[in-house]
């Protein structure tokens, strides 16, 4: 869909020029060639880049008449782009770090005075995302980082979007939190994993840093694969998995719990159709005792699909404590009740 309005005017201008004045092939001077004018919306300004083009004019170079731009212009804003890189890093920011979803990333931006369409800012969250694969694959910094620690405790892991697709495996280290691998196999078969292994281990090798550990899920196939392709590295159960084994009895329990406690508190629907009903009934002014009623009902229904994750949060632990506390508020409101020997009761009473 084309622009419907022109973009706002740029508040500030830079003129950019390149630092290199001779063609790095053949050494000969290179010439200016033309101008190119461009606008890139920052967090703080639209700027007005004008760029210097110069290209060498050697006809025996192979550079001959090849661009040559200048190398401040990429830390301004990706070839093409409208926007800045702070503006790129700011939506990817908001979406990743503060979960916020597109539609509202618009709105943030636009409280900060920037003019921006929803299918833009999905544009610049695939530039984000590019550009942290980059990132993250970049080996010289990759190698910088575990050379410092000079040891790496690897964690192994499969993501199946569904049952059928390809599963994502991710090889993390552990101590400085960088991904060292990402491939999408189709099955988690020892041979798979272990020729994973192995090339996380040449990389591993260029460093050079050593495997003190290897952390999984326990998987019979990732066993397999470290002790064939890692042999003598130990290689335990990561902590969450060790304690959800541990806690199965005590999850159980907890899961037997809460089924008692659901259906101990079953028709709260019914329940709530008939209060519906009354309000109805009531008029405009409605009947107070039955939306209060109704509160409590939905309050109910609330705690029922609370579930927890165990073995961090019991679910039946945390309904029973719901329901004792909505319980505990209905008796309150018993008790003030007029006519039950509250203090409405006995003011009517006197």
């Amino acid at each position: 869909m084309a622009r419907r309005r022109r973009r706002p005017s740029p508040t500030a201008q830079r003129r950019l020029e390149p630092l290199r004045t001779r063609c790095a092939h053949c050494g000969g001077a290179l010439w200016v060639a033309y101008h190119s004018r461009r606008t890139v919306t920052t967090l703080d300004d639209i700027v007005r880049l004008t760029v210097q083009v110069r290209h060498c004019v050697a006809p025996a170079c192979p550079r001959y008449h090849r661009p040559y731009r200048p190398e401040e212009e990429l830390g301004w804003a990706l070839p093409h782009g409208e926007f800045g890189l702070d503006v790129i890093a700011l939506v990817g920011a908001l979406r990743f770090r503060e979960h916020r979803t597109v539609p509202e990333i618009p709105q943030h931006l636009r409280g900060r005075r920037l003019v921006i369409a929803e299918r833009t800012v999905t544009h610049l969250l695939q530039r984000y995302e590019e550009l942290l694969a980059v990132h993250l694959g970049d080996g010289r910094r990759l190698r910088a980082a575990l050379a410092a620690q000079e040891r790496v405790i690897l964690a192994i892991d499969g993501l199946a979007p569904d049952v059928g697709h390809e599963v994502l495996w991710v090889v993390r280290d552990c101590l400085s939190g960088e991904i060292l691998l990402a491939r999408s196999l189709l099955s988690g078969r020892e041979a798979e994993l272990a020729a994973l292994l192995r090339e996380v281990q040449a990389v591993l090798a260029a460093v050079p840093v050593a495997v003190a550990g290897v952390v999984s899920d326990g998987q019979h196939s990732i066993r397999n694969a470290v002790a064939a392709a890692l042999p003598g590295v130990p290689h335990q159960l990561c902590h969450f998995h060790y304690l959800k084994a541990a806690a199965l009895p005590v999850y159980e329990a907890d899961r037997h719990a809460k089924k008692l406690l659901k259906m101990a508190v079953r028709g709260v629907r019914p329940l709530e159709r008939a209060l519906e009903a009354r309000e109805a009934a009531a008029g405009p002014a409605g009947d107070p005792m039955a939306a209060a009623v109704r509160g409590y009902c939905l309050a109910v229904r609330s705690a029922l699909t609370d579930d927890g994750r165990p073995p961090l949060a019991a679910a039946g632990l945390r309904l029973w404590e719901r329901l004792t506390a909505i319980r505990a508020s209905v008796a309150r409101v018993q008790a003030r009740a007029p006519g039950k020997g509250g203090p409405a009761g006995r003011s009517r009473a006197n």
